[in-house]
């Protein structure tokens, strides 16, 4: 089965040897997305909040640089430095996806990169 690397100016530009997502057959593979500005490569001032909704910007950037979208993901995972923040990204994955949602997975992690206090990867299918 061949691989095919998506990459898009519209997300941050990978910050160590991997891709932003990767391509298999018809399952697409994202790589973690922390709330990067494209443009700067900074994290995101404000709130946790502020920082899910980049994050999910930037996620459904790759996405549609892969021919998908959110509704074509089938999992997600998120990564959160202070779990009792869970209901703020919980609320802001709720304006990005609609039923059915996807399966996901949510766990409290010392630390994140550059800082993060939150990240989220996934795994597409596309038709």
């Amino acid at each position: 089965m061949s691989r095919q690397i998506i990459q898009t100016d519209q997300a941050p530009a990978a910050i160590g040897p991997y891709s932003q997502a990767v391509r298999a057959g018809n399952t697409v593979y994202f790589s973690g997305q922390i709330p990067l500005d494209p443009a700067t490569g900074n994290i995101v001032e404000g709130d946790i909040e502020a920082q899910a909704k980049r994050c999910f910007d930037n996620l459904t950037a790759v996405a549609t640089a892969a021919g998908g979208s959110l509704d074509k993901i089938v999992r997600l995972g998120l990564y959160l430095t202070d779990l009792n923040q869970f209901g703020k990204v919980n609320a802001v994955m709720e304006s990005y996806f609609k039923a059915p949602f996807p399966a996901r997975s949510t766990i409290e992690v010392s630390a994140l990169p550059k800082g993060a206090s939150f990240e989220v990867d996934a795994v597409m299918i596309l038709d």
